[in-house]
C-alpha cells in the first residue's frame, strides 16, 4: 500500500479535529460544572434542576441535598464561603449526595415546608420524602444554616446517610 503526503495530512487533520473536539467538550463540561456550582464547590457534581436531582437520586440511592440561596443575599454569600471551605462538607457532598443549588425559587411547597427564605438547606431521601427531621437549629426558620453552623450541617449530612443505611443495609 502506498502512502501519500495528502493522506497523512488528512489523517493528521482528522486526529487534530478529534482532539480539539474532546478538549472543547471537556472544557464545556468544566464550564457547566463551575456554572452549576455557583461557588459552592467546583469539584462537586451538581444537577441542573430538581427533576434531574430526583431522577439521579432514585438511580443512585443517594440522598438529594437542596440548597436554596440568592446570589445577592449577604447571608447566602457567607454560608457559601463556609460551605465551600469546609473539607468534610465538600467531601460528603461530592461522594455521598446528589447536589442541587437553586437561585430561583421553586413553586414546589415540599421544598419550602416552612416558608420561602434563603439560605435554606433540605434533604430528600430516595423514597422522595423531604426529611423534616433534619433541620437547622432555628425555630423560626427550620432549614436555615448560618456560617457558624457548619458542624451542625455536617451532623445532618451524616444523619441523612445513616438513614439510608438503616432502611437499606444493602447499600
Amino acid at each position: 500500500m502506498e502512502r501519500t503526503p495528502g493522506g497523512a495530512l488528512l489523517a493528521l487533520t482528522l486526529l487534530t479535529c478529534a482532539v480539539l473536539a474532546a478538549v472543547e467538550e471537556e472544557g464545556v463540561k468544566t464550564l457547566n460544572r463551575h456554572f452549576l456550582a455557583r461557588g459552592w464547590g467546583n469539584d462537586i457534581t451538581w444537577v441542573r434542576n430538581y427533576e434531574e436531582g430526583l431522577t439521579k437520586m432514585r438511580q443512585s440511592w443517594k440522598p438529594l441535598m437542596v440548597i436554596h440561596h440568592k446570589e445577592d443575599c449577604p447571608y447566602s454569600k457567607e454560608l457559601k464561603k463556609t460551605f465551600s471551605a469546609d473539607k468534610s462538607i465538600q467531601k460528603m457532598a461530592k461522594e455521598d449526595f446528589i447536589m442541587l443549588n437553586i437561585v430561583h425559587e421553586t413553586q414546589d411547597r415540599n421544598l419550602a415546608p416552612d416558608g420561602y427564605y434563603v439560605p435554606r438547606i433540605l434533604f430528600v431521601d430516595p423514597s422522595m420524602t423531604v426529611r423534616a427531621d433534619l433541620t437547622g437549629k432555628y425555630t423560626n426558620r427550620l432549614y436555615a444554616y448560618e456560617p457558624l453552623d457548619s458542624a451542625y450541617l455536617v451532623e445532618n449530612m451524616v444523619k441523612a446517610k445513616i438513614f439510608l443505611r438503616v432502611d437499606h443495609p444493602e447499600l
